[in-house]
């Protein structure tokens, strides 16, 4: 279940009329809500929550929440809300403000959206509920009219699409949501997505988002801090995910070691080469792409069994590079690779940017956060040397569930960004304005428009401390290796490489009674392909858990669990276990 806190509502209501239920059930929160919150919400919650109850097994002796009488608000108790009044099968947005008299209609309208979205939140957090109503594409769009249409849709409508799209969306805050390395949800941080929307402003100038831009510049320094750079001096941006973060990284070495590319492009310079670990991240291929590098200039270095990068493989590539008259700009280490979690040794690999002065970026999207842990940030050791690490790309909305999207590329050179990218827009960047023109921070970005992203980070760092963060990441870590040691000597599993893995990364196959005993070892071997994949079909279907797979070069599909769900238990790694052993034991 949730934390007791979030449930905590009921905790006081021991006379409340509840039946059987603990008050640490979400049935039995809703009905201590619907007596304590205001404005019938905590019936509508109630009410709500029933509309899910056909993805649970049927109990017929469950007892009912309270409904709301005819000709109420919903409160339960005779009343004059204005709510009673408003009715949305006639009304459209247009009813809405800025329209005239269209306070009291967008209140009501936004209460309705937000019941649904809490009803949704509760179902989330509820271990009973499904993780997926799966249907396949053909189904869903058969379901409902998805379609646009050039007449406008009533405001009933739009309510009826909003409990639509989330009853067929992925429940990625259930404690059994395991598929990606974002998952979670947040409850501040959800706040402050919502307050982001309402602000609705742009990142570029602090003449339109004052507050914002300070936040930025706190919090990026505040990370360079954290990662060991002295004073936090230095640059950085929050960006569109971490593969635009590695871009940025790449665009500005190749600045750094050739600024007339900026003007006269690819055709000035000689032969650019990069290189990272055949572990890496698809995204240093993609931005060499996009950059007009190439992705056959991104030379990839042999990684050990465990998936880091050979320090002296690095080196012997480069002197290879170099003899074929090639020009080596740009390394990219990794800190906790995509499937096995692995780190680079960061400080080796320092050492030979060094040597040849190459431009060194730390691709730390998912295993930055470990830098907030004092038990685990030895893993990304060599990060803080003074000397050499130029970039670090660090996505908050991973290991430290800060809802989508966050992701920050922190840069060592302060100003660089500014010299890369700037091109002196008059009608945005005026150098005659009254402030200190140092916080018009967008023309160091690639971007006109750019999202808010830094108020989910800052105000979740506020409420949780660091040491919020530092005892979520732990736990996370902890779960993951409860689940090596649960597996790793189990009967029909067997571990993708050994030793226990770095990060929340825990690879292992599952092999069916059927195929353990084969001797023909091809055979073994094209059977065991087939078998992650059923069972993760199988998991959607019956919409229990969702745990990613994938090969990993000559190695067959296994199974990539990652933990970064802080409503994740124990009990809950138990279960995927035992529920990956019922749904693939006949195969």
């Amino acid at each position: 279940m949730a934390s007791p806190g979030f449930w905590s509502l009921g905790g006081d209501n021991t006379g409340a009329n509840t039946g059987s239920q603990s008050p640490s059930t979400p049935r039995a929160w809703c009905q201590a809500a619907a007596q304590k919150l205001s404005g019938g919400i905590g019936s509508k919650l109630c009410a709500l929550l029933n509309v899910g109850e056909v993805e649970k097994a049927a109990d017929p002796a469950a007892k009912q929440p309270p409904q709301p009488t005819a000709g109420t608000c919903g409160c339960n108790k005779s009343c004059n809300c204005t709510k009673a009044e408003v009715g949305f099968s006639d009304l459209y947005s247009t009813d809405l403000l800025p329209a005239m008299d269209g306070d009291t209609k967008t209140m009501t309208f936004l209460q309705e959206v937000v019941d649904i979205l809490m009803a949704y939140i509760v179902e989330s957090f509820d271990r009973e509920t499904k993780v997926i109503d799966f249907h396949y594409p053909n189904e869903l769009l058969q379901l409902n009219n998805w379609e646009l249409q050039d007449e406008p849709a009533t405001l009933d409508d739009i309510l009826i699409s909003c409990r639509a799209t989330l009853k067929y969306a992925i429940k990625t805050a259930h404690p059994r949501y395991f598929n990606q390395l974002s998952t979670g949800l947040d409850m501040v941080g959800l706040a402050a997505d919502w307050l982001t929307s309402t602000a609705n402003t742009n990142m570029f100038t602090y003449e339109v988002a004052p507050v914002f831009v300070l936040l930025e510049y706190v919090t990026l320094k505040k990370m360079r801090e954290i990662i060991g750079w002295q004073d936090g001096r230095g640059d950085g941006i929050f960006s569109p995910g971490g593969a635009i973060s590695n871009m940025y990284a790449m665009l500005l070495a190749r600045f750094k070691m050739f600024p007339e590319v900026k003007e006269k492009g690819m055709s000035s310079v000689p032969r650019l080469v990069a290189f990272t670990s055949e572990h890496s991240h698809f995204s240093i291929k993609k931005g060499a792409a996009a950059l007009g590098i190439g992705t056959e200039s991104v030379i990839c270095i042999k990684a050990d069994e465990c998936g880091k990068m050979i320090p002296a493989d690095l080196e012997r590539r480069i002197l290879e590079a170099k003899q074929k008259g090639f020009v080596p700009f740009f390394v990219s280490a990794t800190a906790g690779t995509t499937v096995y979690g692995a780190f680079d040794p960061l400080i080796a690999i320092s050492d030979v940017c060094k040597k040849y002065n190459v431009w060194m970026h730390v691709d730390g999207a998912w295993g930055g956060s470990l830098l907030m842990s004092r038990r685990h940030r030895w893993k990304l050791d060599g990060v803080e040397r003074q000397d050499w690490a130029n970039s670090v790309t660090w996505n908050p909305h991973k290991m430290m569930s800060v809802p989508l999207q966050c992701s920050a590329l922190l840069v060592r050179e302060e100003g660089l960004m500014q010299n890369c990218n700037q091109m002196h827009a008059c009608y945005l960047f005026q150098q005659d304005k009254h402030y200190d023109l140092s916080y018009d921070t967008g023309d160091k970005a690639l971007q006109c428009g750019r999202h808010v992203d830094i108020f989910k980070l800052w105000l979740m760092w506020r409420a949780k401390g660091t040491i919020g963060f530092e005892a979520q990441i732990d736990k996370c870590l902890e779960l993951s290796e409860y689940l090596y040691n649960k597996i790793k000597d189990r009967e029909g599993y067997e571990m993708v490489f050994d030793g226990k893995p770095q990060h929340t990364n825990v690879c292992f196959w599952y092999l069916p009674p059927g195929i353990r005993y084969m001797e023909d070892k091809e055979e073994r071997k094209k059977h065991l392909h087939k078998v992650a994949p059923v069972i993760k079909a199988r998991m959607m279907e019956y919409g229990t858990t969702m745990v990613g797979y994938q090969p990993q070069g000559d190695k067959v599909n296994f199974f990539r669990m990652v933990i970064s769900n802080p409503a994740a238990t124990f009990e809950d790694i138990d279960f995927l276990i035992e529920e990956i052993e019922r749904l693939g034991h006949d195969l």
